[in-house]
């Protein structure tokens, strides 16, 4: 955090208590006196989950500000209400009861991990707070009261494995992270390999706390498979990129990864360490489209040297919030029932990922979807698949028969 910030958050009061907002969002005066509409943030901003956190709240600020540079949202401007979650799930219940009930917040974009999604999604739902989950994840979330903007499975590991396969071999080894998303998604990697043709020789799962890979790299190089394909999360994972490269592998077996880069791994390990691994996301900073070279420059502009790499997190985020902003204008009104109609009604906006739009029945978003790999630092786009809908979750929900479903699937794969 620059010095710059850390001056105003001293100075607004709001640092100790884990508020931020920016003065731009503060300095709601200019917009008129009406009071300003609250819009609420949990995510992690320190703790091992912190390098995902960062820029999402910051693609916060520039999307509040940037609305309330446009003469705020039906005449009254906006403020973010935000506290850091230190990447401790205690904290999101908290957090959540907090903005529910004391700050009284219109929206809530929140939650990382889908550990952290699960703690306070029943807490919004209680309380009648629409809550945007604006995270890739591993799909199944049916609520009406909740949006996931994020990709799940079908929009993106279904395109990971295959291209894998084809370029490496048939013989994969799964290594997650051991919580709902680590776990879930090791299945959807499971059935792809098998439905191209393929083999799972086996499936490790790992605490996030976890640093020492030493044994599995061991495991994995008795297996001998063609490819590896990872779902490991968090800052403490990126240890294992480090002790594989060390140990010679890199070169002989190689990575596809379904969270690789979210933490900043491709930005903060060697180009030896890193370089060819796959991914694929609703979104990589290095797209060339126009919108999203303008949105990376204003957040570089804005945030400076506090901008970390931008992932699929922090724009699916600011599209979650431009959507909700865009449906509060259709309904000419903030009230979550008229805002969850206008939202259903197909309402889409062009964002730095491409085209958004809500899918009724799952409240999901169909997006377009990119595959890449790591050269020099950077992601090089490889392939794009565009409007890509969240079929996995539509095999389980149907917020239209049942709009008062509200649960998390396991979908039966």
């Amino acid at each position: 955090m620059s010095m710059l910030r850390r001056e105003f958050l001293k100075g607004t009061g709001l640092a100790a208590a884990g508020l931020v907002a920016s003065p731009a969002i503060l300095r709601h005066t200019a917009l008129g006196q009406d009071a300003p509409i609250l819009i609420g943030s949990l995510h992690d901003q320190s703790g091992p989950i912190a390098a995902t956190g960062v820029p999402i709240v910051n693609s916060l600020i520039l999307a509040v500000e940037e609305v309330n540079a446009a003469g705020g949202l039906l005449g009254r401007p906006l403020k973010l209400v935000h506290y850091d979650t230190q990447s401790n799930i205690q904290r999101y219940t908290q957090y959540a009861q907090q903005l529910a009930l004391k700050d009284k917040v219109l929206v809530v974009h929140g939650g990382i991990t889908s550990a952290s999604r699960e703690a306070i999604r029943p807490v919004f739902g209680r309380y009648k707070v629409p809550y945007f989950y604006n995270t890739l994840y591993e799909g199944g979330v049916c609520d009406r009261n909740t949006f996931n903007i994020g990709t799940t499975p079908a929009q993106t590991v279904e395109k990971l494995v295959p291209y894998a396969m084809s370029k490496w071999g048939k013989k994969a080894y799964i290594i997650a992270a051991d919580y709902n998303y680590g776990q879930i998604t090791a299945k959807w990697m499971t059935k792809y390999v098998r439905d191209n043709g393929g083999q799972i020789l086996s499936t490790d799962f790992f605490p996030l706390d976890v640093t020492n890979f030493g044994p599995t790299i061991s495991k994995i190089q008795a297996a001998k498979p063609d490819i590896i394909l990872s779902a490991l999360v968090g800052g403490n994972h990126t240890s294992f990129y480090r002790q594989w490269a060390s140990a010679g592998m890199k070169s002989q077996i190689p990575i596809a990864s379904t969270t690789f880069g979210l933490v900043n791994e491709h930005t903060t390990l060697d180009a030896n360490e890193s370089d060819g691994i796959l991914a694929a996301y609703g979104y990589f900073e290095e797209l060339e489209d126009a919108a999203n070279k303008a949105y990376v420059t204003k957040l570089k502009q804005r945030f400076g040297a506090d901008m970390p790499y931008i992932g699929e997190p922090a724009a699916g985020s600011y599209e979650g919030f431009m959507l909700w902003v865009e449906g509060v204008r259709k309904a000419g009104k903030t009230d979550r029932e008229a805002v969850t109609a206008a939202l259903e009604s197909g309402l889409s906006i062009m964002g730095p990922t491409g085209k958004v739009v809500i899918d009724r029945p799952t409240h999901h978003a169909v997006r377009n979807a990119y595959l890449a790999e790591v050269r020099s630092k950077k992601f090089v786009v490889l392939e794009t698949y565009e409007q890509q809908p969240p079929s996995d979750t539509a095999m389980v929900c149907d917020l239209v028969k049942n709009p008062g479903d509200n649960k998390q699937y396991v979908i039966e794969i």
